[in-house]
């Protein structure tokens, strides 16, 4: 169950190094305290919601530690990620922009805190910050990018090449640690077969695959990256 956390210096807006790269980071001092004082903190649990597809918007949040996996549930059931976010994005500010429910849904993939930041407060700020205007139409932009590049993948790429360039996307993103390049993110086989488009006991067979040729190695949920060359050749 995820909890409120009431400890106003620990989150406080003014100290916080995660928005400088944001939106957020566009504000003035007024606007930042103003964000300080509606702010809600709360602490969530690996795999619990943080909100749900279709549900109304109530603002935007921000990750100010842990993994985020934002996805949407087809029709039968099935997830399919959308992408994955971690300390410093935002998210559900799509919803908030176009004044619809949220598109997608969010969910902790490890321990995490999240701001939100109540619609009020966004919408005076898209009213009166050209820069925080600027960057937000920025972030659009780069979401649409990469979400033309994942459809582009998915149209020319086989499953094996996807396999291996869904792999050396979360090796960019979150890098490795230790001897054996274990990947600083854990997801369950199933995350990974919906970040890929495929079935799940197809990336189990995959995985399998890359670690028979080498170029993985596996330990429980955690995947190391052995061979990170050979893995490039086969994503193209």
């Amino acid at each position: 169950m995820s909890k409120t956390i009431k400890t106003p210096s620990f989150n406080s807006c003014e100290n916080c190094t995660c928005r400088i790269d944001n939106a957020f980071g566009k504000l003035n001092n007024a606007e930042v305290e103003l964000i300080n004082t509606h702010k809600i903190c709360r602490h969530y649990h690996k795999g619990e919601q943080i909100f749900r597809e279709g549900t109304r918007a109530i603002g935007l949040f921000c990750i100010s530690n842990g993994k985020v996996k934002i996805y949407k549930t087809g029709d039968e059931g099935r997830d399919q990620i959308v992408r994955l976010a971690g300390r410093g994005d935002i998210i559900g500010y799509r919803a908030v922009v176009s004044n619809e429910p949220y598109f997608a849904s969010a969910m902790a993939l490890e321990d995490t805190t999240v701001c939100m930041v109540p619609l009020a407060d966004f919408n005076q700020f898209m009213t009166e910050n050209a820069d925080f205007v600027r960057a937000i139409i920025q972030k659009l932009s780069q979401d649409l990018r990469h979400a033309e590049e994942r459809l582009l993948r998915l149209a020319q790429k086989s499953v094996r090449e996807r396999m291996a360039d869904t792999l050396l996307l979360l090796m960019d993103t979150y890098g490795t640690h230790g001897a054996d390049c274990l990947l600083n993110i854990e997801l369950s086989r199933e995350d990974i077969a919906a970040m890929v488009g495929t079935a799940t006991e197809t990336a189990i067979r995959l995985i399998s695959d890359f670690r028979a040729e080498g170029i993985l190695v596996t330990h429980a949920k955690k995947i190391g990256i052995r061979n990170e060359k050979a893995l490039r050749a086969i994503a193209g």
